[in-house]
């Protein structure tokens, strides 16, 4: 037999073997998933094979009808088709079935669906987006008229004022979404400034197996909820319900049709938990967010509100834009006046009721039970330190029991409560708590006011990033810093559903959408950035300190001064982000880099891609990953880092390095001097680091800027922590 023939045969009976053999697996799958309880499942493919969305699902059907038996089977499993940005699926599958299906050669990988949560005004004036201004973003791009903004979160309500489309010009034509009805949401409701609203829930429901009702859970099946500060235009895509179920499935196919639709931006105020999951084998909206970025359309995300702790940050993907938040220049003071004339100011309340005047103050601790059941504390105020063996709310408690008001003790947290029930009511700090029960204690009749709440804008008010947001450094890729940008989040006005008008909340999902409006305003004035070239603007042009001057601190135990783990590159600041001067570009070539310095394997990587990857060999660094940051979270011998600039400043610009090294760390930048001419607008420079510490440290802080000496100050954040000994062995 001649050779070519043997190989011909030899090549059939493999095809033979592998049909033969995913054939038994889907058998075995098929007898096994009988006696199994079905979950919901995500199935991600990777790029698309077909540029026709009616040929993308068939394809699917052809993967999942034989594992189920049928087409038919495979019709009533299927939720979601995802065929417009990516190619995935989204079933109810047994554990044994999703086994089999992520044996499939076309499979990138099979996830079990879970839930993410929501991370949930004078904002404009504070980052100097002011609309009447000669100069800046606003003004520069006609207040954002031509860019669109999908947000990805509790939905929106069209009757607040924020979206009055009164002098906005025509749709875009670009713009390829639509606006759905729902139980109680009229498609005519949107507008010229909300052109787009539609909301998912087939996974909800399926994961309920039809049970959940958002009726009953006080929410219509409708694009309606609260909104944040609105910009440009916006296209609402409601995934999550009752303010917690936010379901995978349906968060992946909104950002597919974001994509099919045109969208310049996607916000998302939502993230996962620690442990944060792996970005190719289990995070489905990573992934979708990976596809989205590889087409051009920024992804913005909260970071989370579980801070102060470490190790906190969600959303931790390179190719993601990940936001802190951060309070401004306006408090709400609360004005507590004790019988001394000493007036003390209650914080992270809004009390908006009638001065409660001078009456007794009584400490919660000194009555009993029965004090409380004869009446002891009718028109009294209360005083309570607040800890964890009384979980109930004690401002419903104490009026139930006919309180004329409350002044509670608690850890700060920087949120503000809005208030519940009649009576009026403070919050303090401990300190402050101390204070009042010294006076209880030396004093014979104790007494006190609560004054409505009073705003205070502006010095001597410094930032600071907020109790709640998440910190870093990353849990599942220390060399990559998280978050990268910091936003103010504390206390914004967010206009709410019908009769509320607008509340003031607080939460990482605050700030994203704040960074979300300049990234869109960003894209419109520079639409030949990329993602991660508009990041970099981002973050290099941030502010480490206020507007006012002041260096922003960080809340927690104890405050401190704010590091990259708080705020990434610092404060966002609209008015330098358009120019730069120098940007760390990255590309299709630079998150394959990522995804290989991981350990991500070439099969997954090349189904993800669409085409066939190879790592190089050796494997390359993650610390040579192109990101504005310099992050080292173990660093024993001398290392040598690799960054490339792109110039998308003045032709024939000069740079000079500016090192400010962290204590005990040494640094040699080489060249030491950029110099970009006609024909040349990338350089590539190297890091030497090496450190003096005998002993492991922990991270220590610092910054390499490139300055033109004309404006231009190309600031990055350091961070490196010295491992002599290494706890990863």
């Amino acid at each position: 037999m001649e050779l070519s023939s043997l190989i011909a045969s030899n090549n059939k009976k493999h095809c033979l073997v592998v049909f033969i053999g995913l054939v038994l697996i889907f058998n075995i799958a098929l007898i096994t998933a009988a006696n199994e309880e079905s979950k919901i499942y995500t199935v991600h493919l990777g790029e698309r094979q077909h540029d026709d969305p009616n040929l993308v699902t068939e394809s699917h059907h052809d993967i999942l009808g034989p594992l189920l038996g049928s087409k038919e089977a495979s019709h009533e499993s299927m939720i979601y088709s995802y065929r417009h940005g990516f190619s995935g699926f989204a079933a109810k599958l047994t554990s044994s079935q999703a086994r089999a299906l992520s044996e499939h050669p076309d499979v990138v990988h099979v996830t079990r669906s879970k839930n993410m949560k929501l991370k949930t005004t004078r904002v404009n004036d504070y980052l100097g987006l002011t609309p009447t201004a000669p100069t800046g973003l606003l003004h520069e791009t006609d207040m954002g008229s031509e860019a669109i903004v999908g947000i990805l979160d509790s939905g929106i309500w069209p009757d607040s004022k924020s979206f009055n489309d009164n002098g906005i010009g025509p749709i875009p034509a670009r713009w390829k979404g639509q606006c759905v009805s729902g139980d109680a949401f009229n498609a005519s409701s949107c507008n010229r400034k909300l052109i787009g609203a539609t909301y998912y829930s087939k996974g909800l429901m399926s994961k309920y197996n039809g049970a959940f009702n958002a009726v009953e859970k006080g929410e219509l099946k409708e694009p309606l909820e609260e909104v944040h500060r609105a910009r440009g235009r916006i296209a609402s895509y409601k995934v999550c319900w009752n303010n917690e179920e936010c379901f995978t499935p349906d968060i992946v196919k909104a950002i597919d049709h974001a994509i099919r639709d045109g969208v310049d931006v996607l916000s998302l105020s939502l993230g996962s938990e620690v442990p944060v999951d792996f970005e190719v084998d289990r995070s489905d909206f990573a992934i979708a967010a990976f596809h989205a970025v590889i087409k051009g359309i920024p992804v913005v995300c909260a970071g989370g509100n579980d801070g102060p702790e470490k190790q906190t940050i969600s959303n931790v993907a390179p190719w993601l834009i990940t936001v802190a938040a951060t309070t401004m220049d306006r408090e709400f003071f609360t004005p507590i006046t004790l019988g001394n004339n000493i007036t003390l100011l209650g914080q992270e309340g809004v009390y908006t009721g009638n001065e409660v005047g001078f009456t007794d103050l009584l400490y919660f601790e000194d009555l009993t039970k029965e004090d409380m059941q004869a009446g002891k504390a009718n028109g009294k105020i209360l005083f309570f330190f607040q800890t964890a063996k009384f979980q109930d709310d004690f401002i419903e408690y104490a009026q139930s029991n006919g309180a004329a008001g409350v002044i509670l003790a608690m850890q700060p947290s920087d949120s503000i409560d809005p208030g519940s029930g009649d009576i009026a009511y403070a919050y303090v700090d401990y300190e402050i708590g101390m204070d009042i029960i010294l006076y209880i204690q030396t004093t014979k009749s104790p007494v006190a006011k609560i004054s409505p709440t009073k705003t205070f804008v502006g010095r001597p008010l410094a930032t600071k990033v907020a109790r709640f947001s998440s910190r870093g450094p990353n849990s599942l890729s220390p060399a990559i810093l998280k978050p990268d940008i910091a936003a103010p989040g504390a206390g914004i006005l967010a206009a709410v559903p019908s009769g509320a008008g607008y509340e003031l909340m607080s939460g990482t999902s605050m700030s994203t959408p704040v960074v979300s409006g300049i990234v869109a305003l960003l894209r419109q004035k520079r639409p030949d950035w990329s993602p991660a070239a508009i990041r970099s603007a981002l973050v290099t042009t941030a502010l480490q300190t206020d507007p006012s001057g002041e260096p922003i601190a960080a809340e927690g135990s104890p405050r401190k001064l704010a590091d990259p783990f708080d705020y990434g590159g610092g404060l966002v600041n609209p008015a330098k982000v358009a120019d730069p001067g120098l940007v760390y570009d990255m590309g299709h070539d630079d998150y394959v880099h990522y995804l290989c310095s991981a350990g991500y394997d070439n099969t997954s990587i090349s189904k993800l891609l669409g085409k066939i990857y190879t790592c190089p060999s050796p494997i390359p660094s993650m610390l040579d990953v192109n990101l504005p940051s310099i992050t080292i979270p173990y660093l024993s011998e001398e290392v040598t880092i690799t960054r490339t600039v792109t110039n998308v400043g003045p032709v024939g610009s000069v740079y000079k390095a500016v090192i400010q090294a962290p204590q005990g760390i040494n640094l040699q930048v080489s060249p030491e001097t950029l110099e970009f001419g006609s024909n040349t607008n990338m350089i590539t420079f190297t890091v030497k680091v090496s450190t003096t510490h005998r002993a492991n440290t922990d991270y220590l802080f610092g910054s390499l800027t490139w300055t033109d000496n004309k404006g231009h100050n190309v600031r990055i954040p350091l961070s490196v922590r010295t491992r002599v000994l290494n706890f990863k062995i």
